[in-house]
């Protein structure tokens, strides 16, 4: 028996050969590997209701940023009286519906004749400002505090987290009136309402990073035990690298998606104190300071107080169905 022939071919066919076409069929196609975030995104994108979510926020996002322009096309200046508009012997908007017309999209207010619709704009740009910049401060400090916490343990960690039992405890609304009260309006040049912005945002975020520092703090206890932290330290790594470039990479998605959470709640804390006259002073307007203009005439034009408190609601709904539906995407054990 000659195995000759055979086994030459059989060289031949398993030598190594240069040409990618002798290797792999023309049909096969090569597995591509795909990041977290893409993974993250996919799944993201499945979940319709978050994607609902996410485009009403990047609308209210654009409303607010263009709130002047879409002022000049299609509403009035929010300091403009429209007294023609108002019945006289009653005080409320003439016609149905608060006033609704093709000049006054969502009416005007009762007594001063002011277009709703340009007021609601401002007010998102207000509402939304707020929100997003104590968000920022309190994401901020929790991360900062949360990490400390975490990673170093010890005094550190007992003094950090009696400092946010503190604040979680301490009667946040109380003290965000009185201090807003004593403060003066106008502070480091700026106007009365920008003034009274980041008065509001300096409470609401430093009342608010324990939330935030709680839920890093607890991250960092169980990721500074992990293998990649005692590979650092192996090799010299020093704790700021550690905190910065092995722990807060791996933090990134709970944050975020705390930080998302937060936004909707920082929003119905804006108007409650604004509500209670001690957020944004008049003429400027906010919805919850509009809600609280429309408790007298809530019987005699119901629309005055419909409008601001559909905007809050949707916008709160919003930012809720957007903030869990990208937990559920960045979270590894969600099916």
């Amino acid at each position: 028996m000659s195995i000759g022939p055979e086994a030459s071919i059989t060289d031949e066919t398993s030598a190594p050969t240069d040409d990618p076409a002798d290797v792999r069929s023309p049909d096969e196609k090569a597995i591509a590997g795909r990041s977290l975030r893409q993974i993250a995104w996919k799944r993201l994108k499945r979940d319709k209701v978050a994607m609902a979510g996410g485009v009403v926020v990047i609308v209210l996002i654009l409303i607010a940023i263009l709130a002047p322009v879409l002022t000049k096309l299609f509403g009035h200046p929010i300091d403009e009286y429209h007294i023609d508009k108002i019945d006289p012997t009653i005080s409320t908007p003439l016609g149905s519906f608060g006033g609704i017309s093709r000049e006054f999209l969502l009416g005007v207010e009762p007594t001063s004749g002011r277009d709703v619709f340009s007021r609601i704009l401002y007010g998102a740009q207000t509402s939304l400002s707020v929100a997003f910049l104590s968000a920022f401060v309190a994401t901020l400090f929790g991360v900062f505090f949360g990490l400390a916490a975490g990673y170093l343990g010890g005094w550190v960690d007992a003094v950090i987290s009696r400092v946010m039992d503190f604040l979680l405890a301490f009667p946040q609304l109380l003290f965000a009136i009185a201090l807003v009260s004593v403060l003066p309006d106008q502070m480091l040049g700026l106007g009365d309402r920008w003034s009274r912005v980041f008065i509001l945002v300096g409470v609401i975020g430093f009342f608010g990073w324990p939330y935030i520092g709680r839920i890093v703090r607890g991250q960092t206890l169980s990721l500074r035990e992990r293998e990649f932290v005692e590979a650092s330290k192996s090799i010299g790594a020093r704790s700021p690298r550690i905190l910065f470039r092995e722990l807060l990479p791996n933090l990134a998605a709970p944050i975020l998606v705390y930080t998302t959470l937060i936004i909707p709640t920082n929003i119905l804390t804006e108007a409650s104190l604004s509500f209670l006259g001690v957020g944004i002073p008049p003429p400027w307007p906010s919805w919850g300071g509009m809600l609280s203009d429309a408790v007298s005439y809530y019987t005699s034009d119901p629309m005055y107080m419909i409008v601001p408190g559909v905007m809050i609601f949707i916008t709160v709904l919003a930012f809720n169905l957007f903030g869990d539906g990208l937990r559920d995407a960045l979270d590894p054990k969600a099916r």
